[in-house]
């Protein structure tokens, strides 16, 4: 299968490139992204061949579907890393939590975040192609709490590769902080900036489509890529949880193959929700995508009223910072499939001129046709976290707490609801510390004692230890000099 680009085509591109060159080279002409061709058409009896499959049995068959350009063996190895998650024969647990929700459990990988679910095996993926052509890589990841500790845990010690990543300072959880900061493997470089999420993935982009850039390092005989979702090596592994939390609800005799049920996903920089977008064109019964957001609520504005306005808007603080973001990449490849590349180069020019774009009243009846949206506020989300427990016995984190709200406001309460839990309570654990008992100004460590004797949980090792590691990363810096540290690690 090859992939094509968002915006077009410049002069100096091909028409279209194979898998292994889109995902090390993840920007397109004029900025925009690679998405397949055409997508593989999975269907009724594909899902019914998988009713009994294991993980990575599904994994490996829609991969094969993609006809994507890698050897098998490295894919045997990529996804033999699903066998570290908690459980081996599950690795995405899809737990009944209300009448009709059920809530599929995606942080069970080794940094205890959804985003473990497409970077532990797209870091073998992309480290095999680089020591197949005999090339080195810089892998860019600009993080708001998640991407950064699975893209350094992922890509650590690994051959022809060297990662930098970018995180806002007082912008991610002590924990996800602590993730980063604690990793010493020489070809990692952990970069916290004076800024927001948005500033850190303006910058990557900017790195990634810099002519300057690359120039520099092709003196040092590197090249360059990515690890956020703008990476469609990410998108294509982010597919698979999909289709198998929908078997895992027809396993579980919650619906029957072929019932429709919503999907409804926590949502900041969209490639979650793209994941499941595309495995409903693929053949997956999906009534409709929801978007829950917090008080970021741009996703929300888009797809209600069909404009994307960032002209007042700045990134506020939330509960849930690892959506606190205002720039979601992965919208540009929704309008794509949507409205073709013509429209949404206008669109993505108007979002960078003008900081704003808005939809026609045609092109906004298509995208909710398939796309609802409601956000929640901080304390709407603890009152959630805080009843869920104690009516449901089921806890969670405070970007999860954000689907129940839109569970309640935009679906029809006859038809089930697959919701996405993306990190474990440890990661947030102030927040639903405060949530539970009232608390406030907690550290992590405190927080996580309180919930584990009130939730009666046992801490996690690998989460517990952070607080006794060492910091081997302490750069801060203004995002003015994120080019100069990057070449300085280099």
């Amino acid at each position: 299968m090859n992939f094509i680009q968002t915006r077009g085509i410049d002069e100096n591109r091909p028409q279209s490139v194979t898998f292994s060159q889109a995902i090390l080279a993840p920007i397109a002409s004029f900025g925009g992204l690679y998405v397949p061709e055409t997508l593989p058409e999975l269907g009724e009896e594909f899902l019914t061949k998988h009713l009994n499959s294991s993980y990575k049995e599904l994994a490996k068959d829609m991969l094969s579907r993609f006809e994507i350009d890698i050897d098998t063996d490295v894919i045997d190895e990529a996804l033999s890393l699903y066998d570290e998650f908690d459980d081996k024969s599950n690795p995405v647990p899809v737990v009944k939590v209300k009448e009709n929700l059920y809530i599929s459990e995606l942080y069970h990988g080794p940094t205890r975040a959804f985003k473990d679910m497409a970077l532990q095996p797209f870091g073998i993926v992309l480290s095999s192609i680089a020591q197949k052509r005999n090339e080195n890589y810089l892998i860019l990841a600009a993080t708001s709490g998640d991407t950064g500790p699975a893209a350094l845990e992922t890509f650590k010690n690994r051959a022809n590769v060297q990662v930098a990543c970018l995180y806002p300072d007082g912008g991610t959880s002590d924990v996800q902080r602590l993730q980063m900061v604690t990793e010493d493997a020489k070809n990692l470089k952990v970069i916290g900036i004076n800024g927001v999420f948005d500033d850190a993935q303006n910058a990557l982009k900017h790195l990634l489509a810099s002519d300057s850039f690359k120039a520099a390092l092709k003196e040092k005989d590197v090249s360059l890529s990515a690890a956020n979702s703008v990476n469609f090596g990410r998108i294509i592994f982010q597919i698979i949880y999909h289709i198998h939390s929908y078997l895992e609800l027809v396993r579980q005799g919650a619906t029957a193959m072929g019932e429709k049920v919503y999907l409804n996903v926590p949502s900041g920089n969209f490639g979650n929700a793209l994941g499941g977008y595309y495995a409903w064109k693929m053949g997956l019964p999906v009534e409709k995508i929801i978007i829950s957001s917090n008080e970021n609520n741009v996703l929300t504005t888009l797809i209600k009223d069909g404009k994307y306005d960032l002209r007042n808007c700045e990134v506020v603080g939330t509960t849930s910072p690892a959506m606190d973001i205002l720039k979601s990449s992965n919208v540009e490849r929704i309008l794509f499939d949507l409205f073709g590349y013509k429209r949404t180069r206008e669109l993505m020019n108007d979002l960078e001129s003008k900081n704003a774009y808005e939809l026609t009243k045609d092109e906004l009846s298509t995208l909710r046709e398939c796309f609802d949206a409601d956000f929640c506020n901080g304390d709407e989300g603890k009152k959630y976290i805080k009843e869920t427990f104690e009516n449901d016995g089921y806890l969670m984190d405070p970007h999860t707490a954000t689907c129940l709200k839109s569970y309640e406001t935009c679906s029809n309460p006859d038809i089930k609801t697959i919701a996405y839990s993306t990190a474990e309570w440890t990661k947030f654990s102030p927040v639903i510390a405060n949530a539970l008992t009232g608390e406030v100004d907690a550290h992590d460590i405190d927080a996580l004692e309180s919930i584990s004797k009130t939730a009666n949980l046992e801490i996690p090792a690998m989460v517990k230890g952070l607080f006794t590691k060492e910091i081997a990363q302490d750069t801060i810096i203004e995002k003015e000099d994120i080019e100069k540290e990057i070449l300085k690690f280099l």
